[in-house]
């Protein structure tokens, strides 16, 4: 058999798919009543079939709980440091370091959860919801084996990160048992992302945004009870915090492994399927790595950036670090808009639909493009409004007024880069994202940060247009190689 009679893309379609493509073109034109789309999303889409239908209100469908759970995630660093603010200089110090290096845990379990949403996504599309669940034990097996090696590592060596961080003698007395704490724990952050990978690419969004509401309100009600000690509970200070997130992580995955074995959610987990599957195990791996070394290329080409500001001083490091939180908290629902791509081109490539697969990364850039385009607007024409809520000195203020205005210049490049990056990851092609973030990031964004700020002489703001340029160009080549179609053959 030639591969033209197997293959989706070159195949003649018979008159019964023809009939069928014409049904669902009519129904993707059908008009959608938006008011009711969203309450569903928010409710949770139930049974809904992602591989037919109008294409707009699959991607609202899956977008507005993946919004939400983005921002549910960032909450729990801002709700930490709030209330560890009030412990003093070395406690900060401690979670900031410890942060720095969680980036690196981040790293590895967003890498494999790329390749566990295709996988389980793929699955779904072709109805094959027996594999789906074999897929989900397997993610979550190899997880939980590379986060309790972590983990042990991180409880014994804690006092020892903190001063390989820089950390001095009273961060380490005050902060060693906050970073063994997480770190020994960190499985549930693992747990947390990879469970929530697997309802993404299932199409239960709202699961996954409930598990993260769930373990944001225990960590805000135990947070300043086992740090000051109110009511009954002891005193504890900065472990009080570590503790704190912790158990609210903990109850989360606890809840996520309720949902997938409750029989109530589109995979279901059974007794059967707790089992090692070596070749669907080596797979994720072998896909994983592409999703780390995405991930770790982004981190420490900000990394570089950041110590390029520092040569002008704590001043231009502080504008810029205000900056970009503002810029980050504004991209939350982007990186919603483009995981609802990633799980779309996953069930549509399943589902033998890479046509469908590839309409809906268009309408998510459309989407996305459109809600950036609205922040450009803002960022460009009342930055200082936004930087005023933080209330920094005058010479702050500059700096981060400016980081805001030069970076969304670049807000409508990001919007189709966020997409187009996902759709390989949704499709399992991981390794095309990495080699754009290596020649983007690594060899243009650092180089040209350094020249435009240092030799250049434009100081910060060479940093932020270097920002702005490279990830344009990642938006320019992400679309042009989309465009090429290879990854509608890839097989996960």
């Amino acid at each position: 058999m030639s591969s033209k009679n197997h293959d989706p893309i070159d195949a003649e379609p018979s008159a019964v798919e023809t009939t069928q493509s014409g049904a669902e073109a009519a129904d993707a034109a059908a008009p959608t009543d938006w008011w009711s789309t969203i309450k569903q999303a928010l409710k949770g889409s139930g049974e809904q079939d992602f591989t037919s239908g109008h294409i707009s209100r699959a991607v609202v469908l899956l977008a507005i709980p993946m919004v939400l759970e983005m921002s549910m995630e960032s909450i729990f660093a801002v709700v930490d440091i709030f209330f560890v603010t009030r412990l003093g200089a070395a406690a900060i110090t401690t979670v900031g370091l410890t942060e720095s290096v969680l980036t690196v845990v981040y790293a590895v379990a967003v890498g494999l959860c790329f390749p566990l949403t295709a996988m389980v996504a793929r699955r779904i599309g072709e109805k094959n919801r027996e594999g789906a669940a074999v897929a989900a034990v397997q993610g979550i097996a190899v997880s939980t084996l590379i986060a309790v090696g972590l983990g042990i590592l991180g409880a014994i060596y804690a006092p020892d990160i903190l001063r390989l961080m820089g950390g001095d003698d009273e961060v380490v007395s005050q902060g060693a048992s906050y970073t063994r704490i997480i770190m020994a724990t960190n499985v549930v952050i693992f747990l947390l992302f990879l469970n929530n990978a697997i309802f993404r690419g299932a199409g239960d969004a709202a699961i996954a945004l409930r598990a993260l509401m769930l373990a944001n309100a225990i960590n805000i009600v135990l947070d300043p009870c086992l740090i000051f000690g109110l009511g009954p509970f002891p005193e504890m200070g900065i472990t009080g915090a570590a503790v704190a997130t912790s158990i609210g992580r903990g109850i989360g995955v606890a809840y996520q492994l309720w949902r997938l074995t409750d029989g109530t959610g589109r995979i279901v987990l059974r007794r059967r399927h707790l089992k090692m599957v070596p070749e669907v195990m080596v797979r994720l791996v072998r896909l994983s790595f592409g999703g780390i070394g995405q991930n770790l290329i982004a981190t420490a080409s900000w990394i570089a950036l950041v110590r390029i500001i520092a040569t002008f001083g704590t001043t231009a490091v502080a504008g810029y670090t205000i900056g970009v939180r503002v810029i980050i908290f504004a991209l939350l629902p982007a990186w919603g808009l483009a995981n609802a791509a990633a799980t779309l081109v996953g069930q549509n490539l399943g589902a033998k639909k890479p046509d469908r697969a590839e309409r809906s990364v268009y309408v998510a850039g459309w989407f996305n493009m459109a809600f950036l385009g609205s922040v450009t607007l803002i960022f460009l024409f009342a930055p200082q409004a936004v930087v005023g809520i933080f209330a920094p000195p005058p010479e702050v203020f500059s700096i981060a007024v400016a980081c805001l205005r030069i970076i969304a210049f670049g807000y409508v490049f990001y919007a189709w880069e966020m997409v187009t990056i996902q759709a390989f990851n949704g499709a399992g092609d991981t390794l095309t994202p990495t080699w754009i973030n290596f020649g983007c990031f690594w060899l243009l964004q650092i180089p040209l940060a350094w020249a435009l700020a240092i030799p250049g002489g434009y100081g910060p703001s060479g940093v932020f247009a270097a920002i702005a340029i490279s990830y344009s160009v990642s938006a320019v080549v992400g679309i042009l190689l989309f465009r090429r179609g290879r990854w509608k053959m890839k097989e996960v």
